[in-house]
């Protein structure tokens, strides 16, 4: 039966895809499904019964010019993925998460490492300046191991850029991509939850070290780092293999629209959380509100969703 749907995925593959084609498809594969199925009754052997529903199928050309069907030309024709390209893209996808994972969770520890060794030799006249110069190496160090990590997962999927033009997946192939996506629904939830809740408690610990002693709210400030950046870890890895499904499985048309859309929340993305990271670095070091100034992430979030709606309601209208 694999082979019959392999056939059907390969007569598709030069048509348009519209709703209206999808929806034949599908009536013809249920139309064969049940042919097949009466053939291997009768006693047909697996050959017999694939040779004889393929032979009565008849011909694409046939069909598409009696339903006035334009074929794509073949330039423009999506290429069919094979089931190895595909769980290579996924696993090329799920080891970029985990590296920009724990880049983005170093880049965090080691801003989290200069605040501690800083607040620590901060009353010592002697160890003071070494203390900022240690946590200023353990921090160019962490940062620079994490770039390192960033190079190579953007390296990983270097050779994948090509599935941005759009693709197609055999039949088959597709059933099981969702099954799996069915299967790894329940471990994403937990995770984004978790993410949640961590990135929801972290504030309390600047909180309550300022409550005991406001000379203690850079180390809650050290910790409120740590455990955010496990959140993050968490929305980076377990979000990215949700992707890999999402991106996957998504239509292979996606409209320029879409594109542009993607595109402006990259750019978004890339301008405001680097300057939300600057000003509490500089508020942090230069004023000392550790206390507060945390907030800024929370409020980045909210401009950038805030942002990215407009975009889109902007766009609409104009189309409109």
């Amino acid at each position: 039966m694999e082979t019959i749907i392999v056939y059907l995925d390969n007569m598709f593959a030069g048509l348009p895809k519209t709703p209206e084609l999808e929806h034949l498809k599908q009536e013809l594969l249920s139309g064969m499904e049940e042919k097949y199925l009466e053939l291997k009754l009768a006693g047909k052997s697996e050959n017999e019964a694939i040779g004889i529903v393929i032979s009565e199928f008849g011909n694409i050309e046939e069909l598409t010019a009696e339903l006035g069907i334009d074929p794509v030309a073949p330039e423009q024709a999506f290429p069919v993925l094979s089931e190895e390209e595909v769980y290579a893209y996924a696993a090329a996808r799920r080891s970029a998460g985990l590296w920009t994972g724990i880049g983005v969770f170093l880049c965090a520890c080691g801003v989290a490492f200069l605040i501690t060794l800083d607040t620590i030799f901060e009353n010592k006249a002697v160890m003071s300046d070494k203390g900022s110069m240690l946590g200023l190496v353990g921090m160019f160090v962490l940062v620079a191991i994490a770039v390192g990590m960033f190079i190579h997962s953007g390296m990983k999927l270097d050779r994948f850029k090509s599935l941005e033009q759009g693709f197609q997946l055999p039949y088959a192939l597709k059933m099981a991509l969702q099954r799996s996506q069915s299967l790894y629904a329940p471990t994403y939830r937990l995770s984004l939850i978790t993410g949640v809740c961590l990135c929801v408690l972290s504030p309390a610990f600047i909180f309550t070290t300022s409550y005991v002693n406001d000379d203690y709210a850079p180390y809650g400030v050290a910790a409120f780092l740590f455990i955010a950046a496990v959140a993050v870890f968490l929305f980076i890895y377990y979000g990215n293999i949700q992707g890999t499904y999402t991106k996957l499985l998504e239509e292979p048309n996606i409209t320029a629209e879409k594109q542009e859309e993607n595109r402006f929340v990259g750019v978004v993305g890339a301008v405001l959380w680097p300057l939300a990271t600057a000003i509490f670095l500089f508020t942090g070091f230069v004023y000392g509100r550790w206390d507060v100034n945390w907030a800024v992430f929370p409020i980045a979030g909210v401009l950038s969703g805030m942002l990215s709606n407009v975009h889109h309601a902007l766009k609409r209208k104009d189309i409109s």
